[in-house]
């Protein structure tokens, strides 16, 4: 095998693509490139078909830390779970690989992304898929390629749409729009926008397919050189799943016993009319038919009920649970549904019900992220969990599925446009949506239900977000576009696009497509038709809560920011952190300082307050003309050191402790009593003059041996070195 290399340039960026080299064992494999970002793609397929009923197509995006030259954090120094990041880059190659592999492909085929090089300026994401789809030619595998993945970002300065953005360049973006496909069609997509209209949505998205059409043409010369290298591309021969015609024939006989058993609103009763109607019909082939077409009976048998669930949507303008096409499940809205958390929100649309919590925490508690990426952490999270009770059934509970962290992302993706800043709002915010039912549109659900706990949580969103789900059934020649998928329509339809938004334009959207016919004029009205169902959902759901709230819930923390002089941290803190261990402890808020002096104070009730005032008192610098009740620590022949604030100290001259003359400071104050005093003077180097407020007389001599004072303070432990010694009485004459 001949090492072939093609490099080319598009829009701005240069790219390669290799073979012949590296993992030369691989069914195919190849080595991709922009800039200096590289990542190693690797393809497998196996020998033998799979007794299986479904496609086994495996993809990993396993990152690599020495890419970027760091060494993994934790104990064992190696890589180990994939990131959320990681997770995500692996589905965004795998949803357009999936549908361009023929119908009845049953061999195992996994995909292996490898970054080798990032380097900090290129995505090594989107490149992955015109890298998977080179391998997959170059080792002769069936499916309908090649395939591309582009983002397209939008210069807020021009306008004007880049392919590819840069790091630096999707920071000056208000959009992040992730399209694949093949030079014809678009078979994924994955937007985060800045509330972004319709027309310029559509406008971006027909530029995409633009840019993944010149990459399938590079691929092209690509093949070119490698056929010419290497000779021509050998398509290997794989053995489909055929369908039986007895098996079809006799099983299709129940098509207007399946049209019936799909007419059902509830999913429950509907699913256990259909798996009913599915062993009634298998029980017609005898047991050895069973055991000779045991599969191709169950690929009927699917395809009986998705052509009579589709036949009726196009034919008769129903839907399995009566709707009509554009027409939105009731809604249930509940904000604040449950008591002590800081934020809650129950959002239920037809059987699909998702509980959202909101929970504020400081600003340190964001989560800090360790990836091949230029990206520290995030202060908003959203977590989405879907238990295996939200669809009556049983399975195990641990770490979340692909699944679920693809639509924690989406959720995250529609909300976070309209998270106020920290300045605004100096929280770390975390969101957590449990799915309790489940009959399709549960990430939707979470984002209405997250906007709902975060409005009763009191964050001043921008704006509220909902979100919908669409489908799409092209069938007997003709095609409609739903609103609001149920779980039916979204496995057996030809398509799932979600879109979220405000009233101001789409903050996130969502698109995974069967359907190679998925026009402009389709897209068009897809949007649209979402629009006004989110739009009717929005509505539903200002009723119940019309805007956030004014404040935080007595039960959150409340956080008060604050700057002081970076040379007075180190008092703040105290020495070994005693000082703000003190204030902690005392209070019980936390407190975070920043290098640039900025304090960041969180307390339930008022002791976010209290500890606000105790570090403005350490900072505090007096001035003249401020009266002080302070506390007398010292006493020297000239005057009395009274402390005006936690560490700051004002003499007291022995001339301005009384009316008349003062022999000895002892005569007029002692250590412990508190004296009122007003700032006379505060000199260059900090030292602070006072004057007494309020002067008594001088005593005379016969008082010398004075009463206790009634403004004396007993002293606390640790005050000035330790408990207060006894002070030594004069004798009297």
């Amino acid at each position: 095998m001949t090492k072939v290399r093609h490099e080319f340039d598009l829009y701005g960026k240069h790219y390669a693509l290799e073979s012949g080299e590296l993992a030369k064992q691989a069914t195919g494999a190849c080595l991709v490139s922009c800039g200096e970002s590289t990542v190693l793609l690797t393809t497998v397929v196996s020998k033998e078909r799979k007794d299986y009923d479904f496609f086994p197509l495996t993809v990993d995006f396993i990152e690599k830390m020495y890419a970027v030259g760091r060494i993994p954090g934790g104990y064992l120094k190696r890589e180990s779970r994939p990131s959320e990041k990681a997770t995500l880059t692996a589905r965004l190659i795998d949803r357009p690989l999936r549908p361009s592999f023929p119908e009845g492909f049953r061999n195992e085929v996994q995909v292996v992304a490898t970054p080798l090089v990032a380097d900090q300026v290129n995505s090594v994401d989107t490149i992955c898929v015109m890298a998977a789809s080179a391998a997959l030619t170059v080792g002769g595998v069936p499916f309908e390629g090649p395939l591309a993945c582009v983002r397209i970002g939008r210069d807020v300065t021009t306008g004007e749409f880049v392919v590819n953005p840069t790091y630096e360049e999707r920071d000056n973006s208000d959009l992040d729009l992730e399209l694949a496909g093949s030079a014809t069609f678009i078979s994924m997509l994955e937007a985060g926008a800045h509330e972004i209209s319709e027309e310029d949505m559509l406008a971006a998205m027909a530029f995409g397919q633009e840019a993944i059409t010149a990459f399938c043409e590079e691929q092209q010369k690509f093949f070119q050189k490698y056929e010419e290298a290497n000779g021509p591309i050998a398509k290997r021969e794989y053995v489909l799943d055929e369908p039986i015609p007895e098996v079809h024939e006799r099983v299709f006989a129940h098509f207007d016993d399946m049209s019936a058993a799909l007419k059902d609103a509830d999913k429950a009763a509907r699913v256990g009319k259909v798996e009913e109607l599915k062993e009634s019909i298998r029980a017609e082939f005898s047991e050895d038919e069973q055991l000779e077409w045991s599969r191709p009976i169950t690929v009927e048998l699917k395809a009986l009920e998705k052509h009579a669930m589709r036949l009726m949507v196009v034919e008769t303008g129903e839907r399995v649970d009566g709707r009509v096409a554009n027409e939105v499940r009731p809604l249930m809205v509940k904000p604040n549904y449950l008591p002590r958390v800081h934020g809650s929100g129950l959002f239920q649309r037809g059987q699909t019900q998702v509980l959202s919590i909101c929970t504020l925490g400081m600003l340190n508690e964001w989560q800090r992220l360790d990836t091949i990426e230029p990206v520290d952490g995030k202060r908003y999270l959203h977590h989405y969990n879907f238990p295996p009770y939200c669809t009556g059934e049983t399975g195990r509970m641990g770490a979340p599925k692909r699944r679920e962290l693809g639509h924690g992302a989406l959720a995250e993706r529609a909300l976070l446009p309209v998270i106020p800043s920290e300045d605004e709002f100096p929280y770390a915010i975390r969101v957590v949506s449990e799915v309790m039912e489940s009959n399709g549109s549960s990430s939707m659900a979470s984002t209405c239900g997250s906007t709902l706990a975060l409005m009763d949580a009191g964050v001043p969103l921008v704006r509220p977000v909902s979100g919908v789900a669409m489908g799409l059934i092209q069938e007997a020649g003709k095609t409609v576009v739903l609103t609001d998928i149920q779980g039916v329509e979204d496995f057996l339809g030809d398509m799932d696009f979600k879109v979220c938004g405000t009233t101001k334009g789409i903050t996130a959207m969502q698109m995974d497509n069967k359907a190679t016919g998925l026009t402009p004029e389709i897209l068009r009205q897809a949007l649209v038709q979402a629009h006004e169902g989110r739009m009717y959902i929005l509505d539903t759901m200002l009723e119940a809560i019309p805007t956030p709230r004014e404040e935080t819930k007595d039960c959150a923390p409340k956080i008060i920011s604050l700057t002081i002089p970076t040379d007075k941290i180190r008092e703040v803190i105290g020495s070994g952190g005693k000082v703000i261990r003190g204030i902690q402890d005392d209070t019980g808020a936390t407190i975070d300082i920043q290098e640039d002096g900025t304090v960041f104070i969180a307390g339930v009730a008022d002791a976010a307050n209290e500890a606000a005032d105790r570090i403005k008192a350490i900072v505090k610098v007096p001035e003249p003309g401020e009266e002080y009740t302070g506390r007398v620590v010292g006493i020297q022949p000239f005057g009395a050191f009274v402390e005006l604030l936690p560490g700051k100290d004002g003499l007291l001259h022995i001339s301005r402790m009384a009316k008349g003359r003062v022999e000895k400071v002892e005569d007029v104050l002692s250590v412990g009593d508190e004296v009122r005093v007003r700032v006379l003077e505060v000199d260059e180097k900090g030292k602070v003059s006072l004057d007494r407020v309020d002067k008594p007389e001088v005593p005379t001599a016969e008082r010398a041996e004075r009463e206790p004072r009634p403004n004396r303070r007993t002293r606390r432990p640790g005050d000035n070195g330790g408990e207060r010694k006894p002070r030594r009485r004069h004798e009297s004459n």
